[in-house]
């Protein structure tokens, strides 16, 4: 099958998509976007995070077919988006000053996902924060340099604003 989807704000189209591959699939072999971490293949570790039409998604719990015109927005479609394709986003940003990047992992899920999070709610608590990135995994960290990275892009944001 023909999948035409907008990625990063890109409109593709890839060709001969089996019916049972996954967008993480897609994503990462058929488009060249590695970001994305193929972990689990069940939707419990976060690894695959993405947004699919500006909702955090697992994109290995989403048939390729299910994204058809739709848009996704991978890890790599944060730096982008800030119009200059060497500068991250500040969550991203936050990631690296902060040590949270270990393996990496769970990073770009978890970068999604606190990313989803500062949008909706620039000033979170920890509860919150905690809350928002439960459904992402990480065996190296402890947590704690990441959520000291959310509160970074938090607090960064709302200067910003």
């Amino acid at each position: 099958m023909r999948v035409n989807v907008h990625v990063n704000g890109v409109r593709e189209t890839v060709d001969d998509v089996w019916e049972g591959e996954s967008l993480l699939y897609l994503l990462r072999e058929r488009m060249g976007l590695p970001g994305s971490k193929n972990a689990c293949e069940q939707g419990e570790c976060g690894s695959c995070t993405v947004y699919l039409d500006g909702v955090p998604a697992c994109s290995c719990l989403v048939a390729a077919g299910q994204a058809r015109e739709r848009s996704v927005r991978t890890v790599e479609g944060l730096a982008t988006a800030t119009g200059t394709a060497d500068r991250l986003d500040p969550v991203q940003q936050a990631f690296v000053e902060t040590g949270a990047v270990q393996c990496g992992f769970c990073t770009p899920g978890l970068i999604v996902q606190a990313h989803d999070l500062i949008e909706r709610n620039p000033e979170p608590t920890d509860a919150e924060i905690r809350e928002a990135l439960a459904g992402n995994l990480c065996r190296c960290t402890g947590y704690e340099k990441i959520l000291d990275a959310v509160r970074v892009a938090a607090r960064r944001k709302a200067a910003a604003q």
